[in-house]
């Protein structure tokens, strides 16, 4: 983001003064054709013979009142001149303030992320490695008691079998969350990797619903912010698909461009389903798209939110490759 030292206040773009220095060029050549006109043709003689038979009309003083009127005319356009340029000065100082504010926001999201991330890591971490252990040691002792049980208690049997079917299911539950908080492969395998395993867990989970992901290389590069912005961005416009849209197809799009309000590369990102779209009365109101360009404003890019030619809703993000900071 361009800055703005504070307490100067932006100069004014080369076009405005050209415009100004042709007005005045334009003023002096007006002028200078009306006197060399006055002087050609006698102008003062000629209203003074067309005013002498009118002097009950006191119409010879005309040009003094004129005069005046010219005066205060150039008066009044400096006051407004002056009044302008301490209204632009007060504008950009305002500006320097707004984008100030702006950055720091965004400084603030990013860091807001940063330790949500964290957090879930954490979580996802602390799950893996103390739940999902105690978890194996309850079942290893639930599935030997089976085994002892099998041939003399078979009320035992018939107990053990069914906490090891409730283990097994605690078990799938924690491995849910800990890929929720945590992309499976994201980090081993890159986001490409970790995109294709969460269209996959999709696809099972909607045997109805087709999912296509096109990728563009060099995604890895990204770094861990961006990653995970991209990540759940996709993971979020799924869920929502699932919850509201009631599509039978999606297409997500990876693609690295040139965006034409900017010539640094971007990866963009299109999400479009064939649903019901997007209800024009609640356009953007939902916690979850919010959420989305919440995310894409951290990591300086950007969420547009449509209806698409598919006849359901688009999303489309642009996220600069590196920091425009």
């Amino acid at each position: 983001m361009r800055r703005v030292p504070s307490g100067v206040a932006a100069s004014a773009p080369p076009g405005a003064k050209a415009a100004a220095w042709r007005d005045f060029a334009v003023v002096v050549l007006v002028t200078a054709i009306a006197a060399i006109l006055c002087i050609r043709l006698n102008i003062s003689e000629a209203l003074l013979s067309w005013t002498r038979p009118r002097e009950r009309f006191q119409l010879d003083e005309l040009p003094a009142v004129l005069l005046v009127l010219a005066v205060s005319l150039i008066w009044f356009s400096a006051r407004r001149h002056r009044q302008a340029r301490h209204e632009n000065v007060l504008r950009s100082h305002a500006e320097v303030s707004l984008s100030a504010a702006l950055e720091e926001n965004r400084r603030l999201a990013q860091q807001y992320l940063e330790i949500q991330e964290s957090e879930r890591r954490a979580l996802a971490r602390d799950l893996h490695d103390e739940l999902g252990q105690y978890l194996n040691v309850v079942k290893v002792d639930a599935v030997t008691m089976r085994d002892r049980f099998a041939r003399v208690d078979a009320e035992g049997h018939r107990l053990a079998a069914e906490t090891i079917r409730n283990i097994d299911h605690i078990q799938a539950v924690v491995m849910g969350l800990i890929r929720e908080l945590r992309p499976v492969g994201l980090d081993e395998l890159g986001l490409a990797a970790a995109l294709e395993h969460c269209v996959g867990e999709w696809g099972r989970r909607l045997p109805e619903l087709s999912i296509e992901l096109t990728t563009a290389d060099g995604l890895d590069g990204l770094d861990e912010m961006r990653r995970l912005a991209l990540f759940r961005l996709v993971q979020e416009a799924l869920t929502n698909v699932a919850r509201h849209s009631q599509a039978t197809r999606v297409e997500i799009r990876i693609t690295r461009e040139h965006v034409a309000q900017d010539s640094a590369a971007h990866i963009v990102v299109s999400i479009e389903d064939n649903g019901v779209g997007l209800d024009s009365d609640r356009s953007g109101a939902g916690l979850g798209l919010i959420g989305m360009r919440e995310r894409m404003e951290a990591v300086g890019g950007s969420l547009v939110m449509r209806n698409g030619h598919l006849g359901g809703f688009t999303l489309r993000a642009e996220v600069p490759l590196e920091s425009s900071r």
